[in-house]
């Protein structure tokens, strides 16, 4: 009885594993990401008509109640208070909103949806860029608002024309922008909801006042005037003034954004340190 021939054993069979999802470029993630977010406001119908509707009303308190009351001796000559005002009312709206990154990206972390995004071939620091681009649109879209009912309906004409406002547009926008990350930073570390959204009111609110934003620094008390003085935002005011109304530019735009791309460049390395580390990091 012949012994059957033993084959020889087959080499093993390599199981390849799925190919993985390729991740997309850089850019490609931004801008998905920040459409997300934006599209998610832009559908929420009450929260974009609370958060367009807000500053007109500051605006109109502010050039209807308080600018018929204010003595025209106080202001530079020949400058109605309604265009002595939108450079301030610009920048003190566009922070005010920023300041609420900081909650929505902590929102995105309690819901899952962060989590989510690190099981996916994605760069973390991509979702803070979409979120705080997220923020800016918001923050273009109330500053479109604001001065077509400024323009159109309160009669403001300031002498720098379209071009000085375009101008403080976009040094407010770039103003809005550190702070946006700012806040990012803030949620980065603290990852409290609660405190963030405390944190907003209370930093802003005597920045906001406590600055040449509605009346010049003059007119104020004497201690408030040395806080007013010490205040950054009075700067980034006085820089959006200057370029609305054609004045003198002086040091004062130079200042203002050497001193917001610093500040820029800090929060944005915060807000990524913070972003990076695990949940249980705390």
């Amino acid at each position: 009885m012949t012994t059957p021939a033993i084959s020889p054993a087959a080499p093993p069979v390599r199981v390849s594993s799925a190919p993985g999802w390729p991740a997309s470029g850089r850019l490609t993630q931004i801008g998905v990401l920040a459409g997300r977010s934006i599209r998610a406001f832009v559908n929420n119908r009450r929260l974009l008509l609370f958060e367009l509707v807000q500053p007109l009303i500051l605006l109109l308190i502010m050039s209807q109640v308080f600018g018929s009351m204010s003595n025209p001796k106080n202001f530079p000559p020949g400058v109605a208070y309604i265009d002595y005002l939108l450079p301030g009312i610009l920048i003190t709206t566009a922070t005010g909103t920023a300041t609420g990154a900081g909650y929505s990206l902590l929102f995105d972390m309690e819901n899952g949806v962060l989590s989510r995004f690190r099981s996916m071939p994605i760069r973390m620091s991509s979702v803070l860029v979409a979120r705080s681009l997220d923020y800016l649109v918001r923050v273009a879209a109330q500053l479109a608002v604001l001065l077509a009912t400024a323009l159109l309906l309160l009669d403001c004409h300031p002498r720098g024309g379209a071009l000085g406002l375009a101008v403080a547009v976009l040094l407010t926008l770039f103003v809005t922008w550190a702070v946006v990350w700012g806040f990012l930073a803030l949620g980065s570390w603290l990852r409290n909801k609660e405190v963030v959204a405390g944190i907003g009111p209370l930093a802003m609110f005597p920045l906001t006042f406590a600055s040449s934003a509605f009346v010049p620094i003059h007119v104020l008390p004497g201690w408030l005037q040395f806080v007013a003085k010490a205040n950054p935002l009075t700067y980034v005011v006085n820089a959006a003034r200057r370029v609305a109304l054609d004045w003198p530019l002086g040091n004062s735009v130079y200042a203002a954004v050497g001193a917001t791309l610093a500040l820029l460049l800090v929060v944005v390395f915060l807000a990524v340190r913070g972003f990076n580390r695990t949940p249980s990091d705390g």
